[in-house]
């Protein structure tokens, strides 16, 4: 078995072994001619289910054929341009070839003497993205799994700044519709149940400030402590932009910490039309990043971003084993000092590799892409009268719903607009999302691909009308 073994007698093995792979995906890709096959959980189960992982078959060719019919065949293909759904990207080349190397490489970015060029790599691609926000000379940050960690590890911060042990009295605010992870953060912070405050958001789906405001002077005369707001930069639903400056102004005014959660709007740092729609995002705390959703990385390249490097000193514990004291004063950069997780992949590699063949710029040029699409689409929508579309888009999202002439019961609509998204998943043509939207049921393009073409949202538009107009015949002629 040592045959299989990674060291410089399998080289050659190694070679032909990721090559044969390479070309199996390669064929896959050239082949893949919508983004789903429609298998149902039913159907795909019982072959996995079949597989005797104690009698392996001994040979990477059989193994391939195997992975073929259990899940290359049936994967999701998010870089097929009638993919719409959730924040998935297609990636760049670079960035495979990135996860490649340091897949194989396989170094731990914990400590320095696991790591050493790797380390530096990251901590250079922290300063770059630290620079392109604005954050100033002092700032840090590290890598990490994704945005609800990023988001987790500021929060943390932000509640030991408050130097309080009275875990009670804090308060984090946040938008009716920012992400998840903040109720999710609190919970794991161990904050009190009525933690998070949620603040109204206007008709773009951006935060109201005034209602901030309200909010914050509440908090001061309970004599609560406003330990942080959280501003979205690109929330999941509609891509909508919290009102930063504003925020900031806020967050200066009550001594709140500001943390940006740029998780999807991060592309724009890199945008060579767009970079205003983030102008504030300098005055923050802490930000997070997903280069996975606009950067156009593979799963998983992210990072928390801080505007005072000592403030990550609350992320930081020493062992003998791993990173003892001494090697502060001996200046050994480990990176474990910053983060939340010990033993963690290289992923900045991805990063790095993209950079250096195609530049900020080509990043850039390609999420400026998906954004005009985006506003495009958004003007099929809004003349096309068997939609409702609910905001103008700030990045790439569109949120829409079928509405038909002859309907006027919303749970019937309801109804039509789940069966068609439902029966397009199943029929492999185009996947899109969901969401609710006043209680009512929505559809969602997050159209994060720069090969998508107004022809594609045409022709996905044509499909739900269809599916819906198909389910609201036959629920007709059910009740006839």
């Amino acid at each position: 078995m040592r045959s299989h073994l990674l060291n410089d007698t399998t080289t050659e093995h190694y070679r032909r072994s990721v090559t044969e792979g390479v070309e199996r995906v390669a064929a896959q890709l050239a082949a893949t001619d919508r983004p789903f096959t429609g298998v149902t959980a039913d159907d795909l189960a019982p072959r996995i289910d079949a597989i005797d992982l104690d009698r392996p078959l001994g040979d990477t060719t059989a193994v391939l054929d195997e992975l073929e019919d259990v899940y290359l065949r049936d994967a999701v293909y998010f870089h097929h341009p009638r993919y719409l759904a959730h924040l998935n990207c297609p990636v760049v080349i670079p960035a495979v070839l990135g996860e490649a190397v340091l897949s194989a490489v396989n170094s731990s970015l914990d400590t320095w003497d696991q790591s050493a060029g790797g380390t530096l790599i990251e901590r250079k691609l922290v300063d770059w993205t630290a620079a392109r926000i604005g954050l100033g000379p002092a700032a840090d940050g590290v890598f990490t799994s994704g945005g609800t960690q990023s988001n987790l590890q500021a929060l943390l911060l932000a509640r030991e700044e408050t130097k309080t042990q009275d875990l009670g009295r804090l308060r984090v605010f946040a938008s009716e519709v920012s992400h998840f992870s903040v109720q999710k953060s609190a919970k794991l912070l161990g904050l009190g149940p009525d933690a998070v405050v949620v603040v109204p958001v206007d008709h773009d789906k951006r935060m109201q400030t005034v209602a901030l405001a309200h909010e914050l002077e509440r908090c001061a005369e309970a004599g609560l402590i406003p330990m942080a707001v959280v501003a979205t930069a690109g929330t999941t639903d509609f891509g909508s932009i919290d009102p930063l400056p504003e925020i900031a102004g806020l967050c200066e005014q009550y001594g709140a910490w500001m943390h940006v959660d740029a998780a999807y709007g991060c592309g724009l740092l890199a945008s060579l039309k767009y970079r205003h729609r983030i102008d504030g995002i300098e005055r923050a705390d802490s930000v997070t990043v997903d280069y996975h959703k606009s950067f156009f990385q593979p799963v998983s390249s992210s990072a928390v971003l801080v505007r005072d490097a000592a403030t990550l000193r609350h992320a930081t514990y020493h062992a003998e084993y791993l990173n003892p004291r001494r090697m502060v004063t001996e200046r050994i950069p480990n990176q474990v000092d910053k983060s939340l997780q010990t033993t963690r992949r290289f992923d900045a590699l991805k990063l790095w590799m993209t950079l250096r063949v195609m530049g900020a710029d080509g990043i850039g040029a390609l999420f400026d892409e998906v954004c005009d699409l985006a506003a495009e689409g958004w003007k099929l929508l809004a003349a096309d009268p068997r939609f409702d579309v609910v905001v103008e888009p700030s990045l790439s999202t569109l949120v829409f719903r079928y509405v038909p002439a002859a309907v006027t019961d919303p749970a019937e609509i309801d109804r039509a607009n789940l069966y068609a998204r439902k029966a397009l998943f199943a029929s492999g043509d185009a996947v899109v999302a969901g969401t609710k939207v006043s209680g009512r049921h929505y559809l969602k393009f997050t159209l994060l691909n720069p090969e998508t073409t107004t022809a594609d949202i045409t022709a996905v538009l044509d499909l739900i009308a269809g599916h819906a107009e198909q389910y609201l015949g036959e629920s007709l002629d059910r009740a006839c």
